[in-house]
């Protein structure tokens, strides 16, 4: 079941991808993106200014040896790659929930094939 204002007026079959865009439920669904993603890379680029200010300002600190011949900025650099990945894994657990619904109840009322 389609709604009609998802339909292409020329008949053509096609959806009307502002009527589409317009809708309520596109406005929602690019609202719960923007609420994940600026957030999200607010934090990390601080998160990454910190670690690169450190990395150049704070040689002291940076060098303080953890363990062996570990030292404080290989830890922080290694937590760079952590958060990138938790990252990934928290967007892929959030679309997967939040977004992926909303996108395939669009698609559904546009009458567009899933692929």
């Amino acid at each position: 079941m389609t709604r009609s204002e998802f339909i292409d007026p020329s008949g053509e079959g096609e959806p009307d991808y502002r009527a589409i865009q317009e809708s309520p439920e596109f406005v929602r669904l690019r609202r719960r993106l923007r609420l994940f993603v600026f957030p999200m890379t607010a934090l990390f680029f601080f998160w990454y200014m910190t670690f690169t200010l450190l990395s150049a300002y704070a040689h002291g600190f940076m060098s303080h040896k953890v363990t062996g011949e570990i030292n404080t900025g290989t830890v922080l650099g290694l937590m760079q790659f952590a958060s990138t990945l938790a990252i990934v894994l928290a967007y892929r657990r959030f679309a997967r929930k939040k977004l992926d619904p909303e996108a395939d109840r669009i698609h559904e009322l546009a009458g567009a094939d899933k692929e």
